[in-house]
């Protein structure tokens, strides 16, 4: 049995393309032949457009109306003219689709509703699921309309999102005979199954400091002020540097990400001593991700994916609040104790936690649970397909 995953595998935020190969390696172990249908389009892990935080910029900077008809003008021709034919041409051989996971059902600018309603538009014949979601409440009324239309239209068979926010969200913004959303595990909790684990640092203790844009902490929501925030991750590199921690700065692979620590780095490596800061080379896959994280002895990030799959790893994670996706996970992952904000914690502070985050390190036999958990979920997800195709036999 053949099965499409629509997501964003191929984005140039690797952590995207983690929790894509966990959910297709996991069905694969269960015997479907599992293959990703990237929703813009993508066919390749790439760097991604350095040009992306120019726009994001310029959106930024439009009057809401505009922007607005501006970018789903866009999108509609993007829809129509690319994205539909080619999901019709990948789906001829399919028995069944899912969507997810990942924060899909989100709408910044209508990106998602409009990918999304075109995608289920193509799979209107077929068993329909949408697995492992997060949720947000930002939906426009047109996006709400695109989501609940191409719900509504697909033949839908099932449908989980990743937290009890999500459920929430889901159960009161879409109708009926729309199904209510179960309740399973982020499948890139699966990363310490299916990537290998890398070096551990064996003379010095290793800190991954997750570095991401203050514009798209912004575009995505949260009130974050660009200079104060270099300040504060060059103030957090130094702290935990002299605290004798070994800092290596990295990105998920997002271009503005990229660009941001590229201007960025020399100065805050230059404010501590030089060998007790590093900028980590970027990553080409998703699989070059896990393992760095994998090798270090504590995680500090606001991209939830870097701390998924730290987590997996049983690496102690620091998370950084800018949107409530973060803070489900925390929960759920029983790390509440060090979701911190980066508004109202010092860096001096921060590296006091990364102390105590390391001495108590991580439940082992609560994480483990946590990983068979999102193991049993794809395998439910497996059996919930298999029925629907048997039932059109």
């Amino acid at each position: 049995m053949k099965v499409a995953l629509f997501n964003v595998k191929y984005s140039p935020n690797l952590g995207d393309g983690l929790l894509s190969e966990c959910t297709e390696l996991e069905l694969h172990r269960a015997g479907i032949d599992a293959v990703s249908i990237d929703l813009a389009g993508r066919t390749g892990y790439a760097p991604g457009n350095a040009s992306r935080g120019r726009m994001l910029a310029v959106l930024e900077g439009m009057p809401a109306p505009l922007r607005r008809v501006a970018t789903r003008t866009i999108l509609s021709a993007l829809a129509a003219i690319r994205l539909r034919p080619a999901f019709r041409r990948q789906l001829v051989d399919c028995d069944a689709v899912v969507v997810g996971g990942g924060n899909l059902f989100s709408d910044s600018d209508l990106n998602f509703p409009v990918k999304i309603h075109a995608a289920l538009s193509e799979a209107v014949n077929l068993p329909a699921a949408v697995f492992a979601v997060g949720v947000a409440r930002n939906w426009s009324a047109t996006g709400r309309r695109l989501f609940a239309d191409g719900l509504r239209n697909a033949t839908m068979v099932y449908a989980t999102v990743r937290d009890g926010r999500s459920r929430e969200i889901w159960d009161d913004l879409l109708p009926a005979p729309i199904p209510r959303a179960g309740l399973v595990r982020d499948p890139g909790l699966l990363a310490s199954r299916h990537y290998p684990r890398g070096p551990a640092s064996t003379d010095r203790r290793s800190v991954g400091l997750c570095i991401t844009d203050p514009l798209a902490l912004r575009y995505h929501g949260h009130d974050t002020d660009a200079g104060d925030m270099a300040h504060w991750y060059g103030g957090v590199a130094t702290a935990l540097a002299q605290a004798g921690w070994t800092v290596g700065l990295f990105t998920n692979g997002s271009p503005e990400d990229r660009a941001y620590l590229n201007r960025n780095a020399a100065d805050w490596i230059a404010a501590a001593a030089p060998t007790r800061i590093t900028r980590i080379a970027d990553f080409a896959t998703p699989g070059d991700l896990a393992t760095f994280i994998s090798s270090c002895d504590l995680m500090v990030a606001h991209r939830m994916h870097a701390c998924i799959a730290a987590h997996s790893f049983a690496v102690p994670t620091i998370l950084l609040k800018w949107d409530p996706k973060l803070e489900s996970f925390a929960e759920i992952a029983g790390r509440s104790a060090y979701f911190v904000d980066p508004a109202t914690i010092t860096p001096t502070a921060l590296a006091e936690l990364a102390a105590r985050a390391e001495q108590a390190g991580v439940d082992r036999a609560a994480c483990t649970a946590l990983i068979d958990a999102a193991a049993g979920d794809v395998a439910a997800l497996a059996r919930a397909l298999r029925a629907a195709v048997a039932a059109r036999s």
